[in-house]
Parts: C-alpha cells; sequence; structure tokens
C-alpha cells in the first residue's frame, strides 16, 4: 500500500517549490516548541521505532564528535539531491567538488558520491518506490507515516531540536527523520536600483502598494520586465503556496492544523489577508500587463543575469533564491530581498522553516548509515553550507545574512497528533496540492489572466468546491470559518 501510495504521488508529477518552511528558527522554535514538545509527548518519544541509530549500534548524529569519531572509518556513500548548478566549477558560490574536498581533510576515507537531478521532486519519489534508493537523500514529498519505511531517525525531538533549528519538518511520533539542507524564509527578491530608479523608496507592504510598485517601475523602463513568473520552469510556481499560511494570516497553527478544517480557503476575506490576497496579487499583475510579454517564454537559468542586470525588476521566489541571483551576474549589490507584500492587522509576518531535509536510507548497511550521519552531521556544523547558502541559522546561535526590519520571522507548528496526513489526503484528493507542488493550479491563474477567460473569484470558487468535495470524501470536519 505504501509503494502503491508513493507511484500515485509520483505519477501526478508532484514537484517542490521551495522548499517551504515547517519548522522554527534560532528564536522563532521558542514560540513553537511547547505545541510541538506537546505533540511529541502524547505520541511518546519512546514510541516511534527500532530505526533510530542507538537502537542499531551505531553511534548517534547526537553522540557523534566531529574530527575526532569515525576519522578512519572507510566508507562509500552516495548523496542525491536537487543543486545541479552546485555540480559546476562556475558556480558563484561554493561547489560540491569544493566541499567534499573539505569534507575528505577530516574524513579521508569517507567517499561521497554526489547526484543531482533537474527533476528532483518527482525522480526521488521513483528512486524510493524502486526500494533501490540513495544512502543520503533530500526527504521528497512523502507521507509522515512511510517515513520509517525509507528513512532512518536522527533522534527524538528534544534531542535533536536543541542541536538543529527546524527539525520538526519530518517529526513523526516523536523522532526526526530529516535534517535541514538549509532554512528559508519566504519574501521577494529583487532589484534595488530598479525599485529606486522608479521612485519606489518604501517596501510595500499592501498588495496594493505592491501592484502600485509595479506599475512605477513600467512606466519608469519600459523594458524591465516588474515582476517576472517564471511560468515555463513549472517548478517555481509552487513558491506561491508557501506565502498563504502564516504570511497571509500570521498564525502559526493555520497551515497544518487549521487549512485542512477550513470551510472554502479560497474565499476573499475582504482584508487582504489569506490565500485570496496571495494568489490576486499574481492574477492582477497578469491581467495588468506588469509580467513578461509571453509567458511560455520565461527561462530560470537566465533570469538570474536578467535581474541582476536590471532586465528584472523582483520574482517571488523563497529566501533560497536570493544567493543565485546575486551570482548571476556582476551586480551583486543591487540584489536584495524583501517581505512579501501582506499585513496582517497593520503587521508584517514571513513564514521561516526547513529546506530540503537529509534523510539516511534506512536500509544501508551499519558503516554506510555511520558514514551518513557523520556527513550529515559535518555538513550540518561544519562546512558553513547554510551562511554561504543565505540560510536563516540551523545550528543554534549561528550566524544569518537573511533578516527583516519589523517583520516576524514565525514558523509552522506541526499537526495535531492523528492529522499527520490531512493535508496530503486533501491535496491528492481535490488535485490542488497546497503546499505540496501545485504548479499547474498556479500556471493556471497566470493563464486565465494573460487570456481574460475566467475572473479570479471565478477561478477561487472553482478550488474551494474542489477542497469541500475532497473534505466531504475524506469524511475531515470543517470547523473553521
Amino acid at each position: 500500500m505504501k509503494s502503491k501510495r508513493i507511484a500515485c504521488i509520483a505519477m501526478a508529477g508532484l514537484m517542490a517549490a521551495s522548499l517551504a518552511g515547517c519548522g522554527g528558527s534560532d528564536s522563532d522554535n521558542k514560540d513553537t516548541t511547547e505545541a510541538t514538545k506537546a505533540a511529541t509527548e502524547a505520541a511518546g518519544s519512546d514510541s516511534a521505532d527500532d530505526t533510530t541509530a542507538d537502537a542499531e549500534g551505531i553511534k548517534s548524529y547526537a553522540d557523534i564528535q566531529l574530527g575526532t569519531d569515525f576519522t578512519d572509518l572507510s566508507a562509500e556513500i552516495k548523496f542525491y539531491n536537487n543543486r545541479t548548478d552546485m555540480d559546476s566549477d562556475d558556480y558563484g558560490g561554493k561547489n560540491w567538488k569544493q566541499y567534499l574536498e573539505d569534507f575528505n581533510k577530516e574524513y579521508p576515507n569517507i567517499k561521497v558520491d554526489v547526484i543531482t537531478d533537474t527533476n528532483y521532486a518527482e525522480d526521488a519519489l521513483t528512486h524510493l518506490q524502486s526500494g533501490n534508493y540513495e544512502t543520503v537523500m533530500c526527504i521528497p514529498a512523502v507521507d509522515m507515516a512511510d517515513l520509517s519505511t525509507y528513512f532512518m531517525s536522527f533522534g527524538d525531538y528534544d534531542t535533536m531540536s536543541s542541536l538543529v533549528n527546524y527539525s520538526n519538518r519530518w517529526l513523526y511520533q516523536g523522532q526526526v527523520y530529516g535534517v535541514p539542507l538549509a532554512a528559508t524564509t519566504q519574501g521577494i527578491v529583487y532589484n534595488k536600483k530598479v525599485f529606486a530608479d522608479a521612485g519606489v523608496t518604501d517596501v510595500p507592504k499592501t498588495p496594493e502598494e505592491f501592484i502600485a510598485a509595479l506599475k512605477a517601475i513600467k512606466d519608469k523602463n519600459p523594458d524591465c520586465i516588474p515582476l517576472y513568473t517564471n511560468y515555463a520552469a513549472g517548478w517555481t510556481m509552487g513558491a506561491w503556496d508557501d506565502y498563504i499560511s502564516i504570511t497571509a494570516t500570521g498564525d502559526a497553527t493555520y497551515k497544518n492544523q487549521k487549512l485542512a478544517h477550513t470551510k472554502d480557503p479560497f474565499k476573499n476575506y475582504g482584508d487582504d489577508t489569506h490565500a485570496y490576497a496571495v494568489y490576486k496579487i499574481l492574477y492582477d499583475a497578469v491581467s495588468q500587463g506588469l509580467t513578461e510579454d509571453d509567458y511560455s517564454t520565461t527561462d530560470w537559468e537566465s533570469c538570474k543575469g536578467m535581474i541582476n542586470n536590471g532586465e528584472i525588476g523582483c520574482m517571488v521566489l523563497g529566501s533560497w533564491a536570493y544567493p543565485q541571483m546575486e551570482a548571476g551576474g556582476p551586480n551583486a549589490d543591487d540584489i536584495g530581498y524583501i517581505p512579501f507584500p501582506i499585513s496582517v492587522n497593520g503587521k508584517q509576518y514571513a513564514s521561516s522553516g526547513a529546506d530540503y531535509c537529509y534523510g539516511i536510507n534506512v536500509n544501508a548497511s551499519d558503516d554506510e548509515k555511520q558514514a551518513a550521519l557523520v556527513f550529515v552531521k559535518w555538513m550540518t556544523e561544519k562546512s558553513g553550507y547554510a551562511y554561504n547558502e543565505d540560510s536563516l541559522a540551523l545550528v543554534p546561535g549561528s550566524e544569518s545574512k537573511i533578516s527583516f526590519d519589523g517583520v516576524d520571522f514565525v514558523a509552522d507548528e506541526a499537526a495535531l497528533e492523528g492529522e499527520e496526513d490531512y493535508l496530503n489526503q486533501l491535496n491528492s484528493e481535490s488535485e490542488l496540492n497546497v503546499s505540496n507542488g501545485g504548479n499547474d493550479k498556479i500556471q493556471a491563474i497566470i493563464e486565465h489572466a494573460a487570456n481574460g477567460d475566467m475572473s479570479f473569484d471565478d477561478i477561487m470558487a472553482e478550488w474551494n468546491q474542489k477542497w469541500s468535495d475532497a473534505q466531504e470524501s475524506l469524511g475531515i470536519e470543517v470547523t473553521e470559518k
């Protein structure tokens, strides 16, 4: 049955966009720890399974002393991930080859084969389904209940949360199955010079102010694309889903605890908040000619140079994209990152949480698992990867390059016990795939806005109907209005 579920997800073509945010930051963990601990205690930290490192006689993540333990361990492991850009010697930052060279200075006998994939989100599910998958991989969109089938636990939540921020991204029955490669927040990457030249000196805080800024850019520089959609890439569209929870509601419980029980979550709340306000920004920008002339011709790789050179005003992407745009040309200082333009009762919030997370193959040999634990811990604590990639702080007390003045970074709280897979089930039943690679529905917004063949309110009404039908079909109680 688990294999069948994975196959269905793979066939649906789920694509991860960012990678978005479930977890907590150094300071924000304090906001979500009590709720997460309550869920953990209810499930029972000892209730999980026998796939933890200690249970198998392997030294755990928490107990490994980097630079001292296992420096003579001989093993070969494979690391499968989505960062194809880091294969190149021309990558603007530190690439995989350089990280491995540094790793092998301390662990010369652990060979790490890095395998990258441009179609990672789909292909990773296929790898899992085959049963023949890599030692370490970025955990794709699997059901929480299936985690222990594919991955070993890094340890209980109380232990891991003291060592790694955002460690509740893949938390199930008190056990942590994923350690983040990086942690992101959700905002807008933009060209500061383009905005300034257009007279936009204040950061837009509402949809109305943001659309006005885009119009000012177009008026000042008709050759500049105010908002680049990245429609053709597909996976980039999923980024829009990442703004509908904390950013648009200010509520850390909204995504994982309330959304599944909400009646008509895509309705107009009348105050420029919630999902309606997020998606309407995109519809309005396209319908008013504030995006590229032909959405089908957008190109992910070339957009990096375009925004760096002032040919694009901004793009809606997670903070993971910020360093890539800086490295896209000679004008890194022109690239900035600002909050998404929604305010809740006059206050702005930014979702923060784990990007992709390392998972370790539960079927690997003991030596491979031990080598994998060493590699993951080294990448997290010593490699500098998170800082280099402009991640939020992963290790408590470490530095981060990202900050928003006057904006609260907040992490999504974990789902309630017994409801961990409600959102996945609703996404599958409704085919909306909210925050789970729902790229097609976002592309459809662009198509309808450009063609003028369907109003935004009609699109949202259609989504609400699909959501309600899914709730009824699955027997999920509607308790939130």
